[in-house]
């Protein structure tokens, strides 16, 4: 027979009420309402009090009741109310973390997936002093980014909000990679070396150069490009007498494990890559160098297999003669690391082509043009590649012309208007413009980095970088 009498006190229902008292402000809602911030949250803890009293005073919270009233509706409905727009992003960022729901705000104030055919500027980052940036990285993957400017690097949250600035002891930063959360690389134009800077302490942890004591040409060895894998950092090294090479360094020890493609540098198919991407399912290094002078652009691709440090594949422009477009060099490289394609904008034409990783031979190039002829000519001068860059980012292909922002974007099937050409897997890659005439006058591109579902752009002797996102309203069906 059981015990009526038993102390014991019933477990609370998900549809129990519970009364919160936050900043002198009564709140009433449910535990299940409560509960939906997560298990580590501040708002679950306290729903899973135990009490014997049948009517408990509300929980006393000391915060702004106010903006916990629009935390609130987010747990309820997944999304941010009207009123908070009264607050800033931060402000919001801030009460969420401190209730641990922090996770569900970001997915609420998040960007819609990127589609750069609705894409637009939405605000500018720029740093508080040097406000020209030198070099940026948005690798994180988050929607962060971390900037270089002087030598100086200033980062900034998934909310686009400054979390820190640390001096460094360089002049200058021309490249830099976020190999862990807190760890910044960094190369300079003007000091030799692979710099290292832990950004939580502002400290400088570490340098890498590149020596050889049997070969005294090997000295003073300057940082052009940097890129990772999840247990190497490449680094592209260039010395004074135009030797170089590329360095791979064990991410656990910071030391050199090995040293690629060491090569003179005496002429265009020899000079240090000035561009390094990692290809994780391929575990291959692609490593590109382009220059430009009276003659027009020059320059190559290498891909080496990590493994062995042999180099699996090559091309360099001008090159025999077997290419289809020989004399129309490539202005910029590219790698879709998705896709495993390698992308080029051809410096004369401004043909953009495009190579299977997995299918290269003599002339792997398979080019895309335009029927349309409102998308041609888009810039004026020599050629139409030329001051033109290129950026590979979820499946599509921007292109800065200039000061002209373009995206070709993969579809199933042919759509009247905007043109390209069939590939052999048999999808389209269709081209639009990805912003408006005052977009353009800005000045010319100099560099475009996906990051989270934002693209950044950063312009010549323009200070800041440009943050562009899609609309929300992209997914919408047209009736027309």
């Amino acid at each position: 027979m059981g015990d009526e009498n038993s102390n014991s006190a019933p477990g609370p229902h998900h549809n129990d009420r519970i009364k919160l008292n936050v900043g002198g402000k009564l709140f009433e809602t449910t535990l299940s309402t409560i509960q939906s911030g997560g298990s580590d949250s501040l708002l679950a803890a306290l729903s899973n009090r135990t009490t014997h009293d049948p009517n408990p005073s509300p929980v006393f919270i000391d915060r702004d009741p106010e903006i916990f009233s629009v935390l609130l509706s987010l747990l309820r409905s997944n999304r941010l109310p009207s009123t908070s727009r009264r607050f800033s992003k931060q402000e919001l960022a801030d009460e969420a973390l401190y209730y641990g729901i922090e996770s569900h705000l970001k997915s609420a104030m998040s960007p819609p997936p990127f589609a750069g055919i609705d894409a637009s500027v939405v605000s500018t980052i720029r740093p508080a002093s040097e406000g020209l940036p030198s070099a940026f990285t948005a690798a994180a993957g988050d929607g962060s980014i971390w900037i270089a400017h002087g030598g100086q690097i200033s980062s900034y949250d998934w909310n686009l909000y400054h979390t820190a600035t640390i001096r460094t002891h360089l002049e200058d930063i021309t490249s830099i990679c976020r190999v862990w959360p807190e760890i910044a690389v960094l190369g300079s134009e003007s000091a030799a070396g692979l710099h290292f800077y832990n950004f939580s302490g502002g400290r400088h942890v570490g340098t890498t150069q590149w020596t050889d004591p049997t070969d005294t040409r090997i000295y003073k060895a300057r940082v052009t490009a940097i890129a990772d894998s999840q247990n190497s950092i490449f680094a592209s090294f260039d010395c004074p007498h135009k030797e170089n090479c590329v360095l791979v360094i064990d991410k656990s020890t910071l030391q050199i494990a090995s040293e690629l493609g060491r090569q003179s540098g005496n002429s265009a198919k020899h000079i240090v890559p000035g561009k390094l991407t990692w290809i994780p399912e391929k575990n291959l290094l692609v490593g590109t160098a382009v220059t430009s002078g009276a003659f027009g652009y020059s320059g190559y691709i290498r891909l080496w297999d990590a493994r062995s440090g042999d180099v699996v594949w090559e091309t360099s422009e001008p090159g025999s003669g077997r290419s289809s477009r020989f004399g129309d060099s490539f202005a910029d490289v590219a790698v879709d690391t998705d896709e495993s394609t390698l992308y080029k904008i051809c410096s004369k034409s401004g043909d953009l082509g495009m190579a299977d990783i997995r299918k290269l031979g003599d002339d792997p190039w398979v080019y895309l043009k335009d029927r349309n002829p409102s998308m041609r000519n888009t810039t004026s001068g020599g050629g139409e590649g030329n001051n033109s860059v290129i950026h590979c980012y979820k499946m599509q292909v921007f292109v800065g012309r200039g000061g002209g922002l373009e995206v070709w974007s993969r579809v199933e099937g042919g759509e009247n208007g905007v043109i390209e050409n069939e590939s052999e897997e048999g999808f389209l890659r269709r081209r639009n413009f990805v912003d408006k005439v005052e977009d353009c006058e800005r000045g010319i591109i100099m560099r475009i980095e996906g990051g989270g579902d934002r693209l950044f752009v950063s312009r010549e002797n323009v200070e800041g970088i440009e943050v562009w996102e899609s609309s929300h309203s992209s997914d919408t069906v047209s009736a027309l």
